[in-house]
């Protein structure tokens, strides 16, 4: 029953920001590592960061300085606050787990959420 469920998305003008939640059940998210990815249609699975079961977080550079990952582990629950948000950041929005007891984030992940739409446009 180990379940990841992205909410949060929507409609946001360029510059503007936006917060989405991934919410775990079935498994106690501080002993996992969270990676956050986005697809746009036609285009390849990309990564936007990750937070290790250290609460350390890494970040790709197109979106270093505008976007950060939290976790609240009383509600399971790990945030993508995206600030300064521009049209190329429009893309599906995925959380991944996998239980990794290291400083550092995993090169792979066995959990994904069905993803939450993020669209950036005026």
């Amino acid at each position: 029953q180990v379940q990841l469920v992205e909410s949060g998305g929507g409609l946001v003008q360029p510059g503007g920001s936006l917060r989405l939640s991934c919410a775990a059940s079935g498994f106690t998210l501080e002993n996992y590592a969270i990676g956050w990815f986005r697809q746009a249609p036609g285009k390849e699975r990309e990564g936007v960061g990750c937070i290790s079961s250290s609460d350390i977080t890494y970040y790709r550079d197109p979106v270093k300085g505008r976007f950060t990952i939290s976790r609240d582990n009383a509600k399971n629950t790990v945030y993508l606050q995206m600030n300064s948000l521009k049209p190329e950041d429009t893309a599906v929005y995925y959380c991944s787990a996998k239980m990794y007891n290291d400083k550092y984030c995993p090169s792979a992940y066995r959990y994904w959420g069905q993803g939450t739409q993020v669209t950036v446009s005026s």
